[in-house]
């Protein structure tokens, strides 16, 4: 087997030359044992060929700590003595829950109406081109000038007065 060298000004490399009736074979490796992936650890292993061997090199381990976990835990029986005093706190419960159904039943039909619009062969692809082009059109109408951002700003503080009913 003949070695090639090339070198350069600091560095030199040594490259193998395989002629083609002679076969290299990879070592052996035995299996990885199973990794799970908990909350206690995760590590990413890479291989590095080093000399003849292989070694094996944690890039990154972290460890989940017990405050984080308490941290973000919720307190449901909380989050229901809320939602009680809430509800029993409501005048008019006849009206949220047709307002609730009614939300639910429009998101219905709407993933309906999405499903058949979806299926025509060409028309997703036309509503994406209106979508762009009335993106396009916002962009330059509303954000692309400093007054025009005025008068967003000033529309959405409108709009949020007269949601609020103090307009």
């Amino acid at each position: 087997m003949a070695m090639t060298v090339a070198s350069s000004s600091s560095v030199a490399v040594m490259i193998p030359r395989v002629s083609s009736t002679q076969c290299s074979t990879v070592p052996y490796l035995p299996p990885l044992p199973p990794r799970s992936f908990g909350r206690s650890s995760f590590t990413v292993p890479l291989k590095l060929v080093s000399g003849n061997g292989l070694q094996k090199v944690e890039l990154m381990k972290t460890r989940a700590s017990s405050s984080d976990e308490t941290s973000t835990s919720i307190d449901t029986n909380e989050l229901f003595n809320d939602l009680k005093e809430k509800w029993d706190g409501l005048e008019n419960k006849t009206t949220v829950v047709v307002y609730g159904g009614g939300a639910i039943v429009a998101v219905w039909l709407s993933s309906i109406l999405v499903g058949a619009i979806n299926s025509v062969p060409l028309l997703p692809k036309v509503m994406e081109l209106v979508g762009l082009g009335y993106t396009g059109w916002f962009v330059y109408r509303y954000l692309l000038f400093k007054s025009s951002r005025k008068e967003l700003a000033e529309d959405i503080d409108s709009l949020k007065k007269k949601i609020a009913g103090t307009e």
